[in-house]
């Protein structure tokens, strides 16, 4: 395998998810390994660059513009981690550039007027890219160390390590803030160091505070080509890098254009103004599925237009003998008052306002009414206040965390002791047929339980107990999980510090309800439905799973081959 391999397949590799970002590596790699460009016997050699360098240090010893700086050991064999040309050589990085440490001054210094000069202090004052300007945002009247418009900054204490600009103007550096000045032009020492990014993080990693030292920086082998060819390697990066622009931008307007066309296929399934429209509609959709279903975002929105259109009756047709929903409420009072009267549950207190009745409602099929939880539930409560007793292992102690739409979640869950999971229990019983939802933090989780005397939850998650002989589960899940439902739960959650779903809000959340036949038939069809968008998510993965590994193999024998093909010749003169 050779670079003809990687313009054989570039086409299929250039859809992988971070395609732009490893050919902009791969262009680095080659850079570095001087494979990029063409050797040139006239170009000056690497030991005459480095003996100017010298001669410019002392110069400069000479003059007070710099300190002398002790000698850098040799770059040793194990260090030089791949082949570089005959006419290169491996060298520290502060043998050929000045690397000036940041030292912040004292804050009561700092100042918006512009008194002073102008203070750096890190990526507050970058713009965007590695080798961006930097621009004025503070001013100190004590300057410490000094940067010259032209220096590379690199970030070298926190979160912000590896990150590069290009000092815009002579301005004081702070201590989270290195500044590289080369002897001589530097295009090709950003480049290596951008390349570098990875490797000068790794420096600073193992502490609570990652920090990177000047010895450190100073130590960083470089591979260093003539002048005459560095400047080569320049111009040709700049060409690839413009090339990979251009692919980013025509690769953003393709995702663009599809990301629009399923947005604008959905709203049309979710507010087809006829049957008719919303039967052709589908039709377009489903026979365009593949090139609607191209990323897992487009993946999720289906798979809420399928609970969308299933708790607006669109997904089944209803059959003429099946009863009217009205009658459901009333099985379900029934069996809420057998209840009350055995003292198995307690007599809710009335809902302090509903509000509009109607302001939720939109078109469902005859025999379909609109109700509230509180018309459907048994009952509904959330879980215990008080802070229970933990342990190691016993019954499962569930809280919002736990509650997924994909079910419960025990792989990180708490435990309780017997004695307490059956004092809980008496407030909040979650048994197989009830439903979940996580009410603190990220609300509106909804989750079926699926085993009876297992469960108990803290306050962060609330129960929906119904009468699984009147009503479906899974369809009660469906529609909490539908459009209409989780605009309500945000509508109602109380937004502080963090959101808030409390038990009034819940009980008065409004549902459409179909006859029990129907709710069957429903979710089926999404049972199936989402089986196509599981088995789509999975290809998707599977795709991209190849994509990525083909486009790392191809990089890999490309950038590993010894001699650039003529392929790989054509692909960059024409860039």
């Amino acid at each position: 395998m050779n670079p003809a391999f990687l313009l054989a397949h570039f086409d299929r590799i250039s859809d992988a998810p971070e395609a732009i970002l490893r050919l902009r590596q791969f262009v680095l790699e080659l850079a570095v390994r001087g494979k990029l460009v063409d050797r040139d016997p006239k170009d000056e050699t690497v030991s005459a660059l480095l003996d100017r360098i010298r001669r410019e240090k002392e110069e400069r010893v000479k003059a007070g513009h710099m300190n002398k700086q002790g000698c850098l050991p040799e770059v040793g064999t194990d260090e030089k981690c791949f082949d570089i040309p005959k006419s290169w050589h491996w060298v520290r990085l502060g043998t050929i550039t000045q690397v000036l440490m940041g030292q912040s001054p004292p804050g009561e210094t700092y100042n918006k007027v512009g008194d002073g000069i102008p203070l750096i202090n890190g990526p507050v004052e970058f713009t965007e890219g590695p080798f961006g300007k930097t621009f004025v945002n503070q001013y100190t009247t004590a300057p410490t160390n000094l940067c010259e418009e032209g220096d590379l900054l690199l970030c070298v204490r926190g979160s912000t390590t590896g990150r590069t600009n290009i000092a815009g103007f002579r301005a004081c550096i702070g201590r989270g803030v290195a500044a590289i000045r080369p002897f001589f032009a530097d295009e090709y020492v950003r480049l290596f160091i951008w390349r570098q990014r990875a490797s000068i993080i790794a420096m600073g990693r193992g502490i609570a505070f990652p920090s990177v030292g000047r010895q450190q920086i100073e130590k960083l082998p470089i591979p260093l080509p003539p002048l005459g060819e560095q400047h080569r390697i320049v111009s040709k990066v700049n060409e690839l890098m413009g090339l990979c622009d251009r692919l980013q931008a025509a690769r953003a307007d393709r995702e663009n254009r599809r990301d629009r066309l399923a947005a604008a296929s959905h709203h049309y399934l979710n507010n087809g103004a006829s049957e008719k429209g919303f039967q052709a509609q589908a039709r377009f959709y489903f026979s365009h599925l593949p090139c609607l279903s191209t990323r897992l975002t487009h993946i999720q929105q289906l798979r809420q237009t399928i609970l969308n259109l299933a708790v607006r009756g669109k997904l089944v047709s209803p059959e003429s003998a099946e009863d009217d929903a009205r009658a459901l409420l009333v099985s379900i009072d029934a069996e809420r008052k057998r209840r009350i009267d055995i003292g198995q549950i307690k007599q809710p207190g009335p809902l302090k306002t509903r509000g509009n009745e109607t302001e939720f409602d939109y078109p469902v099929p005859p025999r379909w009414i609109f109700c509230f939880v509180d018309d459907i539930a048994i009952k509904v409560t959330d879980g215990e206040h008080a802070t229970p007793m933990r342990c190691q292992s016993g019954f499962y102690l569930l809280s919002a965390r736990n509650v997924t739409n994909n079910g419960i979640d025990v792989s990180d869950v708490d435990y309780v002791p017997q004695e307490e999971y059956t004092r809980i229990r008496k407030r909040c019983d979650p048994d197989k047929g009830d439903i979940l939802i996580s009410c603190s933090g990220s609300i509106g989780r909804i989750a079926v339980v699926d085993q009876d005397d297992t469960y108990t939850m803290v306050r962060s998650a609330a129960l929906i107990k119904l009468d699984t002989s009147s009503i479906n589960p899974k369809f009660i899940a469906y529609t909490l999980r539908a459009s209409s439902a989780q605009e309500q739960i945000k509508l109602y959650s109380k937004s502080t510090a963090q959101a808030n779903l409390f038990i009034g809000a819940i009980r008065k959340l409004r549902l459409p309800l179909p006859p029990l036949a129907e709710q069957h038939r429903i979710v089926a069809k999404v049972d199936e439905l989402m089986a196509i968008c599981d088995r789509l998510e999975a290809q998707l993965a599977i795709a991209q799973t190849e994509t990525s590994r083909l486009l790392e193999a191809v990089l890999h024998q490309a950038l590993d081959s010894s001699d650039r093909a003529p392929e790989l010749k054509g692909l960059l003169a024409g860039a």
